[in-house]
C-alpha cells in the first residue's frame, strides 16, 4: 500500500506528502495524528508540528527555513508562511567518517570505451568543430551543413508533415521513415557556437580559453577543427597555452586556422574541409575496448526539479557516486548556488582543511557577486521549483546535494578547471542547467546524470546526458526524453540502492555505446559557457 507522508531525516519537523491528500484527512504517522489544515498536493510539506514567527524549520536534517508567520500543525508550508534560511559556517569543524558501499559485484565489471594515450577513456569519439570567437560562428554553420554529408540521414517527420498540408494528401505525412548509413562507424562529428572571445573582459577570454581547451581535452574528443578571426581577445596562443597548461602531454590531432591570415572564406573553407576530412577519417579508426569502471568520470546534474527530487531520484546519483568513489572513478557535483546550507556538511567531508577553505571562499565569492548584481541565493527557486514543493533555495539545495552521496571530497575545483582526483569532486558553475553541464563536460565528465522532476531536454554535444526522472508520472508524460524512473522509490516497491544500482547499469550501456540516450537521440547539443564578467 502507497505510504502518503515521509520524513526524510529524524530531525526534521516538516513532513513530505508522496499522494494528494484532502483536507481535515486524519493520518497515523510515526506514533502520532496528522490532520492536514488543507488539502496538500504530492510533493508538498506540512508541518509536523505548531511554528510561532520566526521558528526555524529543518529538512533533510538542516535549516532550510523560517516562518514568517504562525503555522498550524498539519498546515501546508509555502512561500507565503516560510522563508528562506540556511546555517552559517566558518571553517571545517570535523573531518566525516565513511562507509564505503560494497562493490563486490562490480569491480570486475568493464565498458567498451575510446583509450586515450594520456590513459584516459571516452564513452564516445568526436570529432568537434568550434570556434574561438563568435565572428566565426557563421562559418561554423557553413561546415556543419557541409559536414553532414557524413552523419546518418532521417526522414524528418515534420517536413513530412508540412508537406502533406501543402499538398492537402495526408498519406505523404505517412511516409515510411529512412536512414541513410553512416560514412563512417567509429566517429561522430559535432559543432559548436558561442558569443564570447571578444568583447567582454580579458578574464572573460581566459575563462573560455579554460572551457574550451577542457572540451579538447576530454577523452570523449578525438581531435578538433577550431577557427580563429585573428584580432579578437581569445588568442590563438592562449588557447594553445591553455590546452597545454591542462595537458602538457596532449597527443590528439587538433588544426587550427586563423582568416585574416587565409584570405578569402572560399580558400578558407576548402582547405578546412580537405584536412578535416582527413583527420576524421584517421580518427574513425580508433576502436572501443573494455575499460574498467574506474575510468568512467560522472557529471551530476539537476534541472526542472521538484519536491521528489531530493528522495528519489537525486539520492538513487548519490548511491552510484558512492559506488564510482569505492571503484576509484570520478564523479563532480556542481551549481554551487544549489548548495547553500549544506556547506558545513560538505565542508566537513572535504579530505584536507586547505579544500575545505576553497571550497568556502568560492561560495562566498559567488554569493557575493550575486548579492551585489542586486539579488541573492534566495532567489533561486524558479517557479516551477515552487509550484512542485521546492519553496527555499536551501530546501532545493539540500536535495540536490544528495546527489554528491556521502564519499569525502577529494577535490575543489572552479569553473574550468579539470579533474585529476578520484572520487567526488565539487566544481564551481551557476545553477543553470546548461551552463552547469557545459562546464562539467569541460572539466572532463564524460557521462552526466541529469535528473528531473518537471522535464528538461537539456544535452551536451560530446557527452551523454543520461535523464532520471524523479516520479513516474513524469516519466511517462515525457518519455521521449526520460531515460530511467526512479518513481519505485516514492511508491516504496525499490530501495534507493536498488535503483542506483539499475542506473550504474544503464550507464555501462550508455557507455559502451550500446544504447543511445534518449537527448543524443534528439541531438540536443547544448553548449553556454558561463560569462562571470562583463561587456566593453
Amino acid at each position: 500500500m502507497q505510504k502518503k507522508l515521509i520524513k526524510v531525516h529524524p530531525s526534521d519537523n516538516i513532513i513530505v506528502a508522496l499522494v494528494d491528500i484532502e483536507q481535515g484527512e486524519t493520518i497515523a504517522f510515526e506514533g502520532i495524528e496528522i490532520i492536514t489544515a488543507t488539502a496538500v498536493k504530492a510533493k508538498h510539506k506540512i508541518a509536523e508540528v505548531d511554528f510561532a514567527i520566526g521558528d526555524s524549520i529543518y529538512m533533510y536534517g538542516v535549516l532550510i527555513g523560517k516562518a514568517s508567520q504562525p503555522i498550524q500543525k498539519g498546515e501546508v508550508i509555502t512561500i507565503s508562511n516560510v522563508k528562506h534560511q540556511s546555517g552559517k559556517v566558518s571553517h571545517k569543524t570535523e573531518t566525516t567518517s565513511w562507509n564505503p558501499p560494497n562493490v563486490d559485484k562490480w569491480k570486475d565489471r568493464t565498458f567498451m570505451g575510446y583509450h586515450r594515450s594520456d590513459g584516459q577513456v571516452g564513452t564516445a569519439n568526436v570529432w568537434l568543430f568550434f570556434p574561438l570567437v563568435f565572428c566565426e560562428n557563421k562559418n561554423i554553420e557553413r561546415l556543419k551543413e557541409v559536414f553532414e554529408e557524413l552523419v546518418p540521414k532521417k526522414t524528418d517527420a515534420y517536413k513530412q508533415l508540412l508537406r502533406s498540408l501543402i499538398s492537402n494528401n495526408p498519406e505523404t505525412s505517412s511516409e515510411n521513415e529512412r536512414v541513410e548509413k553512416p560514412t563512417f562507424d567509429n566517429i561522430e562529428v559535432k559543432f559548436i557556437t558561442h558569443q564570447g572571445g571578444c568583447g567582454g573582459i580579458r578574464q572573460d577570454s581566459e575563462s573560455l580559453a579554460r572551457l574550451l581547451a577542457g572540451y579538447v581535452n576530454n577523452p570523449n574528443v578525438a581531435g578538433a577543427t577550431v577557427l580563429s578571426l585573428g584580432c579578437q581577445n581569445l588568442q590563438i596562443e592562449l588557447f594553445q597555452k591553455t590546452l597545454k597548461a591542462i595537458n602538457p602531454n596532449l597527443n590528439k590531432e587538433v588544426i587550427i586556422y586563423e582568416q585574416q591570415q587565409m584570405g578569402t572564406v572560399d580558400h578558407m573553407l576548402q582547405t578546412i574541409i580537405k584536412d578535416s576530412y582527413e583527420a576524421i577519417k584517421r580518427a574513425n579508426q580508433i576502436e572501443r575496448k573494455p575499460a574498467p569502471l574506474s575510468k568512467l568520470c560522472i557529471g551530476l546534474e539537476c534541472g526542472g526539479s521538484d519536491g521528489f527530487s531530493g528522495i528519489s531520484a537525486n539520492p538513487a546519483l548519490g548511491h552510484v557516486s558512492d559506488v564510482l568513489a569505492a571503484l576509484g572513478g570520478k564523479s563532480i557535483l556542481a551549481e554551487f548556488p544549489e548548495l547553500c546550507g549544506v556547506e558545513q556538511e560538505l565542508m566537513n567531508r572535504c579530505v584536507t582543511e586547505e579544500k575545505a577553505n576553497k571550497f568556502l571562499s568560492l561560495m562566498k565569492a559567488y554569493e557575493k557577486s550575486v548579492v551585489d548584481a542586486g539579488s541573492g541565493f534566495d532567489m533561486n527557486p524558479s517557479p516551477g521549483n515552487i509550484k512542485d514543493g521546492l519553496i527555499t533555495d536551501a530546501m532545493k539545495s539540500a536535495g540536490a546535494a544528495k546527489k554528491g552521496g556521502t564519499s569525502p571530497v577529494v577535490d575543489v575545483l572552479d569553473y574550468g578547471e579539470y579533474v585529476t582526483e578520484s572520487g567526488l569532486n565539487l566544481l564551481n558553475t551557476p545553477g543553470n542547467d546548461v551552463e552547469s553541464t557545459t562546464a562539467m563536460v569541460g572539466s572532463g565528465a564524460t557521462i552526466v546524470l541529469f535528473t528531473t522532476g518537471l522535464g528538461t531536454p537539456t544535452g551536451n554535444p560530446i557527452t551523454p546526458v543520461i535523464k532520471v526522472a524523479s516520479n513516474s508520472i513524469l516519466a511517462q508524460r515525457m518519455s521521449d526524453i526520460i531515460d530511467i524512473d526512479t518513481g519505485a522509490v516514492i511508491d516504496g516497491s525499490k530501495t534507493i540502492e536498488e535503483v542506483g544500482e539499475t542506473i550504474l547499469d544503464y550507464i555501462i550501456e550508455v557507455a559502451s555505446g550500446r544504447i543511445i540516450s534518449k537527448a543524443s537521440q534528439l541531438n540536443q547539443d547544448d553548449f553556454i559557457p558561463w560569462k562571470r564578467g562583463v561587456s566593453l
